[in-house]
């Protein structure tokens, strides 16, 4: 059985007005994963809640390292938790 997870992510660099969030969520969604994606209010990071197969999240953190052409990742923050159950499906928050 697949164990399951909660991933907390913020991803700190130039990573803002170059289809970043756009990114994390095609490809959460192609890993099956459910949560979403945002902009931090500050304007220099993006912040990703996603949950499900933990072995699928570890191969959304190695994408959230390198990120889409025309960003420039300088740091990715994680923590871990336990899968709550509480997302249907994975999007993009405004």
């Amino acid at each position: 059985m697949a164990q399951m997870a909660h991933l907390s992510a913020t991803i700190h660099g130039r990573v803002q007005g170059v289809f970043f969030r756009y990114f994390v969520c095609d490809l959460a969604r192609e890993l099956g994963l459910k949560g979403y994606v945002s902009n931090s209010p500050s304007g220099d990071s993006v912040e990703v809640q996603a949950e499900g197969d933990k072995g699928q999240l570890d191969k959304l953190v190695e994408q959230l390292k390198i990120g889409p052409p025309g960003a420039r990742v300088g740091k990715v923050e994680t923590n871990w938790a336990d899968c709550s159950g509480r997302f249907s499906d994975f999007r993009i928050r405004y």
